[in-house]
């Protein structure tokens, strides 16, 4: 079990939140402030139980380096304006000026700390940077779930070195995937789609022996055909990964794969539908055909639970959102207990209007939620246990 937020005594102490605030921006315009409003059931937590909040949270990937782009002074303006409270921005992690500004916190108080990827130690779990973080605060909440398969020093390190436990949303997020990976109802199937096979073999091999059934769409379908000696014309297909696909194509049972049978193809401005193994040259494929959609929605109705990671056509753009339009509305529909694996597909989900369907579960970390449904062990996660 999880040491959660009710295990620790935080009335009047400074409490070290790591958040995940990697959010998309146009400028200093945030385009999704979902991962903030999702942070809010525990800093209002904290908030009413008189705590000293000090924010840590990383944003895109600056390798190290100082970026101002990813500075996130916008980032405290919009949860300032969420919490309704002013939030201190901070210019650096650790520093005599951090401490000088914490130790004058009050109950109350919320300071949010500068990148924290800023520093090259972050992402090296460096032990030595681990330790001055922890120096800031009296205990650690982590709630950045979306970082969970990452086992950096804001993540995995402080936790060894303050008293720590999980925040609100990563409690949630570990009991709601729970539901896939204890005893899960089944049929269970996993749909797997998105641009890149690089990005979804891992789940794909995780769950090999766990799924009834793998549904595959997207650019990773025409991946998979494309090893399998059929024609995909001028698809999408992730090149380095041929030798990965026929690997798994070896080793999952024929009755458990379910791939395209048709697909909507363009050229220029010309639509067509044809076979998905036998795309003409210079030819794309942007969407699953009628065929497909209807025996993809065989399976959802079928299934008691479904794994959901990566949209099944150029969901952006319609009218190439129909598949995925039309599995979002299968499962909307069916009694199956369904978690969708954050990103694009959840985009496409709130596209569709179907998001907080009763049966759906968004999960906020695509990568870490995929990771952890296939059985592997988050150490950050794994340090919020109890003994």
């Amino acid at each position: 079990m999880l040491r959660t937020l009710r295990d620790l005594e935080v009335a009047g102490r400074r409490v070290l939140v790591r958040v995940d605030y990697n959010v998309p921006l146009q400028g200093e315009r945030i385009l999704d402030d979902a991962r903030l409003r999702e942070s809010l059931p525990t800093l209002e937590y904290l908030l009413t139980h008189q705590a000293k909040i000090i924010l840590l949270s990383h944003l895109g990937r600056p390798a190290g380096k100082v970026v101002p782009e990813l500075r996130l002074d916008p980032i405290a303006r919009r949860l300032a304006e969420l919490l309704g409270r002013p939030v201190t921005k901070l210019n650096d992690c650790i520093g005599p000026e951090v401490s000088r500004v914490l130790s004058q916190m009050r109950p109350g108080d919320i300071v949010l700390l500068e990148n924290v990827r800023f520093y090259p130690q972050e992402e090296a779990n460096d032990e030595g940077f681990a330790r001055e973080l922890a120096r800031l605060a009296d205990c650690y909440v982590n709630d950045a779930f979306g970082a969970a398969h990452r086992a950096h020093a804001s993540t995995y390190g402080v936790a060894k070195f303050l008293p720590a436990a999980a925040g609100l949303l990563l409690e949630r997020e570990v009991t709601m995937l729970s539901r896939a990976t204890e005893n899960p109802a089944r049929p269970f199937i996993a749909i797997v789609g998105g641009a890149k096979l690089s990005d979804k073999i891992g789940v794909l091999k995780d769950l090999l022996g766990k799924v009834e059934a793998f549904l595959i769409g997207g650019a990773v379908a025409f991946t998979v055909i494309k090893a399998r000696g059929g024609r995909v014309g001028s698809s999408l297909v992730d090149e380095k990964m041929l030798d990965e696909a026929r690997q798994f194509l070896q080793r999952v049972p024929e009755t458990e794969l379910i791939l395209p049978v048709d697909a909507h193809v363009g050229r220029g401005g010309e639509r067509a539908l044809v076979p998905a193994d036998a795309i003409p040259d210079g030819w794309q494929a942007w969407d699953i055909g009628p065929q497909t959609i209807r025996l993809f929605q065989e399976q959802v109705r079928r299934a008691k639970t479904i794994v959901w990671a990566g949209p099944l056509g150029k969901f952006e753009e319609p009218p190439y959102d129909a598949g995925t339009r039309a599995v979002a509305q299968a499962i909307a529909a069916s009694e199956a207990f369904a978690i969708i694996g954050g990103g694009d597909t959840a985009a496409a989900l709130h596209q569709a209007g179907l998001a907080h369907a009763k049966n759906i579960y968004c999960s906020t970390g695509g990568g870490a939620a995929l990771e952890f449904i296939g059985g592997r062990r988050l150490l950050p996660i794994e340090i919020l246990k109890k003994s």
